[in-house]
């Protein structure tokens, strides 16, 4: 965008929605600076330092796509994005596969009615093993977690994921 297409159009708001990967958890914290959506944003400021790039971190830890549903108009939709990223899996891995792609295409549906480009972005594997320092009230879920990664049902809610995004056109960050 040149001058008069930003006093036209307004800045670019990026809208990333999803749990704790989004809202900026690293392990124990929380790093809003080392988020991905931060380090996007200082990227394309860098980039393109006339045309100012706000970030909206609409990421809560522990959400699911489907518990997020409802934050849709509030923390996605009112901030009218361009772009909105999509990350979300590591908490839908309790729910049914169907579930949480019936979720992800309203998301998708809903961001792309508004014209903004939607991207999905894959989140991190679960764990493979149950550290020896896993704090005691999160063994259970350690255990529990490392046996979906294991057997491969994480890798079956991805998939199903990339398929839905691939048919809807929505660009896929394969993380």
């Amino acid at each position: 965008m040149d001058k008069p297409g930003l006093l036209s159009n307004g800045p670019i708001n990026i809208v990333a929605f999803g749990d704790s990967i989004t809202h900026g958890a690293f392990n124990d914290y929380n790093d809003y600076e080392a988020a991905y959506w931060n380090v996007l944003k200082k990227k394309l400021n860098k980039f393109r330092d006339a045309v100012p790039v706000n970030a909206i971190n609409a990421g809560i830890g522990g959400s699911s796509a489907s518990s997020s549903l409802s934050r849709m108009e509030r923390d996605v939709l009112s901030h009218h994005p361009d772009l909105v990223i999509v990350c979300f899996g590591l908490n839908d891995i309790s729910e049914e596969v169907s579930q949480y792609i019936s979720s992800l295409k309203t998301i998708f549906s809903e961001c792309m009615a508004t014209g903004a480009e939607v991207i999905f972005m894959t989140p991190n594997m679960l764990n493979t093993y149950v550290a020896d320092d896993t704090p005691k009230r999160w063994l259970n879920y350690a255990a529990q977690t490392c046996v979906w990664q294991n057997e491969g049902r994480m890798d079956k809610y991805i998939s199903e994921a990339i398929r839905l995004a691939e048919e809807m056109g929505v660009t896929v960050c394969d993380c």
